[in-house]
């Protein structure tokens, strides 16, 4: 019996730590209005952290495409766009990288940092990271 307890409080272990993770879909807000704007899915390649739109809650918003980015991405469908790049773990968040803003088409340097286990926080920035704005991004269960 007292077996039986250990495995249980071991898987139960397992989980919560394999749960703490920046990795999965995220529900994003419109910082505007306030309301669900989209769904991200942030993966692992070759180590860092990577980001693409996966869906778009308003459906007047879905045929979209990035009118004022430059380059591949320039007049790309947004649904589907890869918005997040190269970020590396250093300690308890993600950086390195950059995050594309669809809206306006710039790039901005990031980072991630795990708040909770349903709450991811993003910091885009210019040069310093004084210099930017703070989007949170809570976790998604379909």
């Amino acid at each position: 019996m007292k077996r039986f307890f250990m495995v249980i409080l071991l898987i139960g272990m397992v989980s919560f730590i394999q749960g703490q993770t920046i990795f999965g879909k995220w529900k994003t807000i419109d910082p505007d209005t306030g309301k669900d704007e989209s769904i991200i899915e942030v993966y692992k390649k070759d180590g860092k952290a990577y980001a693409k739109i996966i869906a778009i809650i308003n459906e007047a918003d879905r045929d979209k495409t990035c009118i004022n980015c430059t380059g591949k991405n320039k007049n790309k469908p947004i649904l589907g766009l890869d918005i997040l790049d190269g970020l590396e773990e250093k300690g308890d968040e993600w950086s390195g990288g950059r995050i594309l803003d669809p809206k306006n088409g710039k790039y901005y340097k990031c980072y991630l940092k795990l708040i909770t286990n349903n709450k991811l926080k993003l910091r885009g920035y210019i040069g310093i990271s004084l210099l930017g704005r703070t989007e949170y991004w809570y976790r998604y269960r379909n």
